[in-house]
């Protein structure tokens, strides 16, 4: 069946930068598995996209940072500008949350990132389509904005086979093989496959994996539902992708169209990846836009078009799974992107490869390991859930 130096399993964003990164630093036979039949037609797919750069760990701040530079440059590195719109990102914030949210302000705009607290004398001019009431704090950032996932993960893959790269759609990894310490290769349905190293990146499935070779993986796939609404054209709304903390709801445009979720807190529901609700609840959409009419009006007047239900892959902290693990050679991790790994997924490739091919790691970065785990050295979060 061949050999391999390194199989990435999973065309998400993760797997498909992970593979182009491998290429791009030289390593000479990589095989890119996916299960469906085309790149992010799985979760990536559905992803909101939006491309952010507020978070409360300096780690993630400095991911989502050089992702932006990544997708700012997309076109000149990729012949594909992967959809970018930098439109900047409205984020809107209970009172409670001004005193940290202040502070985080100051850290971001230490590292570089044009992001500022808005005046609420500002409000009429800066958002003509909100209602005040309720906001403590209101935060813009300039540089911020939204992609297409699906053509951002094309790009990757496309760059990937140019290279010399090899790719297979609708090949599901039936299990890893191991030998002792050391991890040597796949299951596929026509037999095994060996290889050097083996970046297990496919997503909710990934624990599956993990657990055909008797490894800890502890994700759980949580169900996310999006709604698609259409406003009339004389309604005054963002041109911004909003998160909206109040009310814990968050959009962003879709050419004529918005995309609409929930935020933290709100119920979860673990489900089973391989047979799940794929539309929407019934009661999803009017719940969802009753939350965020509190904040912009015009969506009193919006009408559903359509919908779906995706799934998160979430770990104990929220935060992902990337790296080797102690004690067991040839395997890394790459998954566990709990709701916010599109934006930061290529910038998370970029430095596991450097780890794999280098065991050159930043230190921050060191503590996405799994050891993270056994080590109980979980990543907090300022205000609770993904908003890490």
């Amino acid at each position: 069946m061949g050999s391999y130096d390194v199989i990435v399993i999973g065309a998400g964003i993760t797997g498909a930068s992970t593979a182009y990164y491998l290429k791009k630093n030289g390593v000479r036979n990589v095989l890119l598995l996916e299960k469906g039949a085309s790149p992010a037609c799985s979760n990536t797919g559905l992803s909101a996209g939006i491309v952010r750069t507020f978070y409360t760990t300096l780690l993630m701040t400095r991911l989502a940072k050089a992702a932006i530079h990544l997708f700012e440059g997309a076109k000149e590195e990729f012949g594909n500008d992967f959809g970018f719109q930098q439109t900047g990102f409205t984020q809107l914030m209970p009172a409670d949350w001004k005193e940290p949210a202040e502070k985080l302000v100051a850290m971001h705009q230490a590292e570089g990132i044009d992001t500022r607290i808005i005046d609420p004398s500002d409000y009429g001019e800066q958002f003509p389509w909100l209602n005040p009431e309720g906001v403590g704090l209101a935060l813009f950032e300039a540089d911020s904005g939204y992609s297409d996932p699906v053509q951002t993960t094309e790009a990757f893959v496309d760059a990937f086979t140019r290279l010399g790269g090899k790719v297979r759609f609708k090949t599901p990894c039936r299990g890893l093989l191991r030998n002792g310490d050391r991890v040597t290769g796949i299951i596929l349905e026509e037999g095994s496959v060996s290889a050097d190293k083996v970046v297990n990146s496919a997503g909710p499935w990934a624990k599956y994996l993990a657990e055909s070779i008797n490894l800890d993986l502890p994700l759980r796939a949580l169900r996310e539902q999006d709604a698609i609404i259409e406003v009339p054209k004389n309604c005054p709304m963002p041109t911004t992708p909003v998160a909206n903390a109040i009310d814990p709801t968050y959009m962003r445009p879709m050419a004529h169209r918005w995309l609409l979720g929930r935020g933290f807190p709100k119920p979860y529901f673990d489900v089973d990846p391989y047979n799940y609700k794929e539309s929407l609840d019934d009661e999803f959409p009017a719940e969802a836009l009753q939350l965020m009419a509190n904040r912009i009006p015009s969506l009193q007047k919006a009408r559903v078009v359509s919908g779906y239900a995706a799934l998160y892959d979430v770990t104990p902290d929220w935060m992902p799974f990337f790296g080797p693990r102690s004690g067991l050679d040839g395997y890394y991790d790459a998954s566990g992107g709990s709701g916010h790994a599109f934006k930061t997924g290529p910038i998370l490739a970029m430095e596991l490869v450097d780890w794999m091919l280098e065991n050159s790691v930043k230190e921050d970065f060191r503590q996405l390991s799994f050891d993270r785990v056994n080590d109980g050295n979980l990543f907090v979060s300022i205000f609770g859930g993904n908003r890490c």
